[in-house]
C-alpha cells in the first residue's frame, strides 16, 4: 500500500481541519442535539448507516424487503434516500446501450422528483416495527429553483410519518454539476437559503455533498468553494448540516490550509450542529491509504467523537458483500479508535440526530397538517 510523503500528509490533516474551518467559520449557536443526551445503544449491530441510496441514477434499486436482508444483523438503522437525478439515456451518444451511471455516457442528467414517491412507497410497505430501522430523505428537488422548499414541504404533507431528513443532494460534484440540464447548482443561491431555512424549521437533518475544491485545481489555486461554505454555514446557525464525504471524491483530493484551522472550529461550543460524514469507498482511499494517514484520521475521530458520522454510500446493492464494502475499507482506521469515539461514530451520533429529527418532525406535522 502506498504511504503519503509529510506533504501529502499534512494534506489530509489540512482537509479535515478545512471541513470544520470552512463550515464552520461563521460561529454556530448550540444546538440542543448534543452527544450526552442520547444513551449509545449496544444492539450488537457494527453500524448504523448514515449515507445509503436505495435507487440508482435511472431509478432502479434493492427492494426494501431484500435490503432488510442485506442488513440482517449486522446494521442496525439507515436513512434511506433515492437519487435525485435521472441519467438520460440519449440514444444518439451510447445507442443501444442503457446507462445506469453517470460516468457512462455524456447525455445530460435532469431532476427527478418522483425518486420521494418511490422512497415513500418502499417503506410504506413494511410493518411498523420495520419502518423503526429507516430515516427516510427528501431528495426529489432542484436546489436551483425557489420552489424546492415548497417541494419538501408538500411532500411531508403528502406522506405524514414517513420522512426524517432532507437529502443526500449535490451542489458542486465532480463529473456531475456540469451534465445538469438548467442552472448550475450554487452555495450562494437564495433557493438553497430556503432549503435550510425550512429544514431549521422542521428539524430535518440535512445531508449535503459538496466537493471541497474543483477536479483539478491549478498549484497553490485558492478554492473559491472554501468561502462559499464558510458563508453558508454562517447564513444557517440552526440548521444540522452534514457535510457528505468530507467534501472529497474520485480525483478531488485534500486541499492544502492552515493546520490551526482544525482546533480552532472543532474546539469551539458553538459549532455542534455540523457534522461531517466519511461515508463512501472514494473517501476512504485517502483516509487509510497509509498508517500515518490513519493515525491522523483516528486522533481528529478520537479528540471529537461527537462530530463524525459512519456511512456506506452503497447505491443499490445486491449482496451483504457489496453492501460493507467501506465498512472493511475502514476497519484498521476503526481498529484505532477509542471504544467512546468507534460508538459514536458508528451509532452513537446516528441516533442523536436522526431520533431527534423524528421527535421534531413529527411535531411539525402534527402542527401543520390539518386532519
Amino acid at each position: 500500500m502506498a504511504r503519503f510523503t509529510p506533504s501529502q500528509l499534512r494534506l489530509v490533516m489540512s482537509l479535515l481541519g478545512l471541513c470544520a474551518a470552512s463550515l464552520l467559520g461563521g460561529g454556530v449557536r448550540p444546538t440542543s442535539i448534543l452527544a450526552e443526551e442520547v444513551p449509545v445503544s449496544d444492539d450488537g449491530y457494527l453500524f448504523h448507516d448514515s449515507h445509503f441510496h436505495l435507487t440508482n441514477y435511472v431509478q432502479e434499486g434493492t427492494d426494501i424487503r431484500r435490503f432488510l436482508e442485506i442488513m440482517d444483523d449486522k446494521v442496525g438503522r439507515s436513512m434511506l434516500s433515492g437519487i435525485p437525478l435521472q441519467q438520460k439515456w440519449m440514444y444518439a451518444n451510447t445507442g443501444d446501450f442503457a446507462p445506469t451511471y453517470y460516468t457512462q455516457t455524456d447525455a445530460p442528467l435532469y431532476y427527478y422528483s418522483f425518486t420521494d414517491a418511490i422512497i415513500a412507497h418502499q417503506y410504506l410497505q413494511l410493518t411498523p416495527e420495520e419502518r423503526l430501522r429507516f430515516d427516510p430523505m427528501i431528495t426529489g428537488f432542484n436546489p436551483t429553483d425557489m420552489y424546492a422548499a415548497d417541494h419538501i414541504r408538500r411532500v411531508l404533507i403528502t406522506y405524514p410519518g414517513v420522512f426524517s431528513g432532507i437529502g443526500e443532494f449535490s451542489i458542486h460534484k465532480e463529473f456531475v454539476s456540469s451534465k445538469v440540464s438548467g442552472e448550475v447548482a450554487t452555495l450562494g443561491n437564495r433557493a438553497l437559503d430556503r432549503i435550510l431555512d425550512f429544514a431549521a424549521e422542521v428539524g430535518m437533518p440535512v445531508v449535503l455533498h459538496c466537493d471541497v475544491n474543483t477536479p483539478f485545481p491549478r498549484p497553490n489555486q485558492d478554492p473559491y468553494i472554501v468561502k462559499k461554505l464558510r458563508e453558508l454555514a454562517d447564513r444557517h446557525r440552526d440548521t444540522v448540516i452534514v457535510w457528505a464525504h468530507i467534501g472529497l471524491g474520485r480525483v478531488v483530493r485534500p486541499v492544502e490550509d492552515q493546520i490551526g484551522m482544525l482546533e480552532r472550529a472543532l474546539a469551539d461550543p458553538r459549532t455542534k450542529n455540523v457534522h461531517f460524514d466519511i461515508s463512501w469507498d472514494e473517501t476512504a482511499k485517502y483516509l487509510v491509504e497509509s498508517p500515518e494517514t490513519i493515525e491522523v484520521a483516528t486522533d481528529l475521530i478520537n479528540r471529537y467523537p461527537d462530530r463524525f458520522l459512519f456511512g456506506t454510500d452503497s447505491v443499490a446493492p445486491k449482496t451483504q458483500e457489496q453492501y460493507l464494502t467501506t465498512y472493511r475499507i475502514y476497519e484498521p482506521l476503526l481498529a484505532k479508535l477509542t471504544p467512546e469515539a468507534k460508538q459514536q461514530l458508528l451509532k452513537g451520533n446516528y441516533e442523536r440526530i436522526f431520533d431527534e429529527a423524528r421527535r421534531r418532525v413529527r411535531a411539525w406535522e402534527a402542527e401543520n397538517i390539518k386532519r
